[in-house]
């Protein structure tokens, strides 16, 4: 039962985020609406409704499909590495991201799940620094490699772009990551056990010492 529900997790929560957020853009297309400003606005009371609302919200399908695979991805990894405390972490990082994005943001709606996506690369990327577990530092580089622009747009360096968002999720996924840096997957530890015949062949400085002639003869005359 424990391994069924570990493999719903680590795939079912993946698709049902894609499907839901492809759902909300499917129902603004059927009936001509426009969800933008349920997105987050900075510091006034009614843009706070976009921190849960505006990772739902996406300007055009082209934006919506470059959040869709980066999202999916870093979901499954979220959930197949940290299963226990994966629906925790994701909880604090989508409410945090968002609000430190109306904080500090430019005053206009930002939309997306872009955000989401920076903290769960983030997230994921320093969690194997703090615990020193290097598959997970390689599996964060590897979305990064494939989505190489995600490190610039932490920058304001396109004004449509919401870099204030990406910077949030990149920010609150390293604070995420150094609380939890003691839960979660532990890198793989190798015992080594003594060896008398072999230690002895090394000094106490590890120089190779040779046998005495003596030995040699009497190891030949036993084999």
């Amino acid at each position: 039962m424990k391994e069924s529900k570990f493999q719903q997790n680590y795939i079912l929560i993946p698709f049902l985020a894609i499907l839901a957020i492809w759902m909300v853009y499917y129902i603004e297309i059927k009936f001509g609406l426009n969800f933008n400003k349920y997105g987050i606005y900075p510091k006034t009371f009614l843009g706070l409704r976009g921190v849960l609302y505006s990772p739902f919200i996406h300007s055009n399908a082209t934006h919506l499909f470059n959040n869709s695979i980066p999202l999916g991805v870093m979901l499954g990894c979220l959930y197949y590495f940290y299963n226990k405390i994966a629906t925790k972490v994701l909880l604090i990082g989508f409410i945090l991201t968002g609000i430190l994005t109306w904080i500090f943001a430019r005053p206009a709606y930002h939309i997306g799940a872009s955000g989401v996506v920076y903290f769960l690369v983030s997230f994921i990327f320093f969690s194997g620094v703090f615990r020193k577990y290097y598959r997970l530092i390689a599996l964060s580089l590897a979305v990064v490699f494939l989505y190489g622009s995600m490190v610039w747009y932490i920058f304001p360096i396109e004004q449509k772009i919401s870099w204030e968002g990406h910077l949030s999720g990149f920010l609150i996924g390293f604070i995420v990551a150094y609380i939890y840096k003691n839960k979660g997957p532990k890198p793989e530890q190798f015992i080594f056990t003594k060896n008398d015949e072999f230690d002895s062949l090394f000094d106490e400085n590890g120089n190779y010492i040779p046998p005495l002639e003596e030995e040699v003869e009497e190891n030949k005359t036993n084999e």
